[in-house]
């Protein structure tokens, strides 16, 4: 058991997030973690011959045998809330950084992260000022334009205890979008490898948003959006 225990944690990906796997509360008890586990199992296991995922049912089982066990728990949970309170490297390229491109990728930025926030912590759903600057690595100076053009649209609301969240119109602008606009879909996915590079060189990292796959046609539609 010990050794199955410790390939399990050893084989986990920093930038893997169990609890969005199975779609499921940070808070959620043992019991819902069983119950998600076994209905999603069913339906994504390969011998189904509808639904039949392989690579999805190995990430559910992976991420079920992490939430399920208290120790393995406790070790995932510390590690992650780590990686959370550290800036998240996407935003260390320099198109979040300069002139109008910089200001609408940022609206973007937040927008990204509220939306995540809000799919992850359901009885948390917001983010403090603090929060985003913590996770974007910049100061609230640079974010309150952001902030404040994003509440005009009504894309973002302030929750009861001040923190900012996503409203219904700011999820379905992130959604729709999330499809065609590489920078929007990083964003979403955003984790601790989330600015690595993309080439085979392992210490070359991306240095602007024209560097994704796909990003020939900048600004996308998505940038065109915030910036009207």
């Amino acid at each position: 058991m010990r050794r199955h225990r410790a390939c399990c944690y050893r084989d986990m990906k920093a930038d893997t997030d169990y609890y969005e796997v199975l779609q499921i509360s940070r808070n959620a008890d043992v019991e819902t973690v069983h119950r998600v586990y076994r209905l999603m199992a069913t339906r994504f296991h390969p011998d189904n011959p509808r639904t039949g995922d392989t690579e999805t049912f190995l990430r559910l089982r992976r991420a079920y045998q992490v939430l399920a066990d208290p120790e393995q728990r406790a070790k995932y949970d510390a590690t992650r809330l780590m990686e959370e309170e550290a800036p998240l490297p996407i935003f260390e390229l320099k198109d979040f950084v300069h002139g109008l491109k910089g200001e609408v990728n940022r609206r973007l930025g937040i927008l990204s992260l509220l939306y995540n926030r809000r799919r992850s912590n359901e009885d948390n759903p917001g983010l403090s000022v603090l929060d985003l600057e913590k996770r974007m690595a910049f100061p609230r100076e640079h974010l309150n334009f952001a902030l404040w053009y994003l509440k005009s649209k009504g894309y973002l609301r302030q929750e009861d205890n001040s923190d900012c969240g996503i409203t219904a119109e700011g999820i379905d602008f992130i959604e729709s979008h999330s499809s065609s606009d590489e920078l929007v879909k990083r964003l979403i996915h955003a984790g601790p490898s989330a600015g690595t590079p993309l080439s085979a060189e392992p210490d070359i990292r991306e240095t602007s948003v024209d560097d994704l796959p796909g990003s020939a046609d900048m600004p996308s539609a998505a940038r065109l959006a915030l910036a009207n």
